[in-house]
């Protein structure tokens, strides 16, 4: 079957506790749910944008991969969805952001019809020798927040517009016909992302939203967990006086920027309707975002709002409704090749990640859910196991931490000392020395910053070539050229054909 991947930036997953909530003006994404099975508890491999991709696209933890942060190369042999399907006979396409660090921009993908809105080379490279040092140019603030707002035209209002209106054609041109193979799309927006700006139509939607402002408000900087303070740092917060309205103002703008993205993605699957093309369809997001939550922002936390993602998939054989058992974004690789036919055997030895077909059909017996964090505002890496009801953070710089999220949905009490909770924390804890050697893990981070770190300074000296994707569109076979029959392009470039 065709397969169309939805993928969106920093959408909390929260905020889909079956489908988009109620509150949300999002109709197109809600009928898009009431025919799909909608994954509850789906959390992103790293809660960082190239990271979280690279894990999705190839079934594997940050560990794994190599890409622990935002400017960490994505090996070219590390075998992704796109490598299966187009190994399979399929047709592999991105229009939009994928977050590829390095020489290889495309990943299996046959075509990408727009370059990425972020830099393909290591000059985000963040520095463990440096710990609290901040790099002014590239690291978060909280200016997205003080300076948020109506805007009708912003850089990535530009990159999203750019990335719909490739899809779409793209869509129209495979209903042509010209290619018999089946296809898979994948269309990558970056919205909702931060800075929190949107355009009017989108912003009056939320004029009064009962969500403004977050269930749980500010906490003093000193009643944070280790890895929050080292976040708030990381974000300058000592620069900024963060207002009620600042924060209305934020959440009212990323808010609207859902129904912005409800609204390009309402395009794309019309297309698809008047165009008669059937196709299996997943949305997901890379990560998730904080949204003022404890006075958190953005993404880099272990806690719900930004490690949970939202996850549907409507295809044949897949049972619409609920799940609630935890799975992972490293899930989407094996799922996309089960959907493709593709045999298991040839999946599983690259991927850790599981099908979730049998999931959506009511297999619940699964492994407890694996994240990693070893990026900017860390100084080693950060693991995290979500099993049952509870999940288990660990740093080898902090104390350990347990939240039942059954009994805790905001992750307000830490369970890890309390002797009710001790077989929780020893069977996570357990999992945790089987799974992850974190000194080990913690050098080889070190040691993949460091190289980076030689190789960008010595490549920015010098003639300069960025590795960053070119989209080549060739004009002398667009539209009509005089090595082209006029009755031809006109017939073959119409659907559906004429009489």
């Amino acid at each position: 079957m065709n397969i169309l991947v939805l993928m969106v930036d920093q959408l909390n997953g929260t905020l889909f506790p079956d489908g988009p909530a109620d509150w949300l003006h999002a109709p197109n994404l809600k009928r898009l749910a009431e025919r799909s099975a909608r994954f509850k508890n789906c959390y992103t491999a790293s809660p960082l944008c190239a990271p979280g991709r690279a894990s999705f696209m190839s079934g594997q933890l940050p560990s794994v991969t190599g890409v622990y942060d935002n400017a960490a190369e994505f090996p070219a042999d590390l075998p992704t969805y796109a490598h299966h399907l187009r190994r399979a006979g399929y047709y592999t396409c991105l229009s939009g952001k994928m977050h590829f660090v390095g020489p290889d921009q495309m990943h299996g993908f046959e075509d990408r019809l727009t370059t990425d809105i972020y830099p393909a080379d290591f000059g985000w490279t963040p520095d463990y020798r440096k710990p609290g040092e901040r790099i002014d140019w590239w690291y978060h603030n909280l200016g997205s927040v003080t300076g948020a707002g109506v805007a009708e035209i912003s850089n990535q209002m530009e990159y999203d517009d750019e990335v719909a209106f490739n899809a779409c054609a793209k869509l129209y041109d495979l209903a042509r016909g010209h290619d018999d193979r089946p296809w898979c799309v994948t269309v990558s927006f970056t919205h909702p992302h931060d800075p929190y700006v949107a355009r009017k139509k989108y912003w009056d939607l939320y004029e009064d939203c009962d969500h403004l402002l977050p269930e749980i408000p500010a906490m003093d900087y000193d009643d944070h967990d280790p890895h929050s303070k080292r976040i708030f740092d990381a974000n300058d917060w000592r620069s900024f006086d963060i207002k009620d309205d600042d924060i209305r103002k934020s959440r009212r703008a990323y808010f609207a920027n859902i129904s912005y993205l409800d609204d390009k993605i309402g395009e794309i699957l019309d297309v698809l309707d008047r165009t008669r093309q059937e196709a299996a369809i997943l949305f997901v997001s890379d990560h998730g975002d904080m949204l003022g939550e404890r006075g958190l922002w953005f993404k880099m936390s272990m806690f719900e709002g930004s490690a949970r993602v939202p996850l549907m998939i409507s295809a044949p054989g897949v049972t619409p409704g609920l799940i609630e058992a935890p799975v992972s974004a490293i899930d989407v690789c094996p799922t996309l090749a089960d959907l493709a036919g593709v045999s298991m055997e040839d999946v599983q030895p690259w991927t850790e990640g599981q099908s979730l077909i049998d999931v959506a059909n009511g297999d619940k017996d699964r492994s407890a859910v694996a994240i990693e964090y070893a990026a900017e505002a860390s100084y080693a890496p950060v693991v995290c196991l979500r099993e049952g009801t509870y999940k288990y953070v660990r740093c080898h710089l902090d104390p350990d931490m347990l939240f039942d999220l059954k009994s805790d949905p905001n992750e307000l009490t830490n369970l890890a000392t309390d002797p009710a909770h001790a077989e929780a924390l020893g069977d996570l804890s357990a999992k945790a020395d089987a799974r992850w050697d974190l000194e080990r893990f913690d050098q080889e981070v070190r040691r993949s910053q460091a190289r980076r770190w030689v190789v960008y300074e010595s490549l920015r000296n010098g003639a300069y070539y960025p590795w960053d994707y070119q989209p080549l569109r060739k004009a002398s076979e667009r539209f009509m050229r005089n090595h082209m029959d006029l009755n031809d392009v006109e017939e073959n470039q119409r659907f559906p054909r004429g009489e």
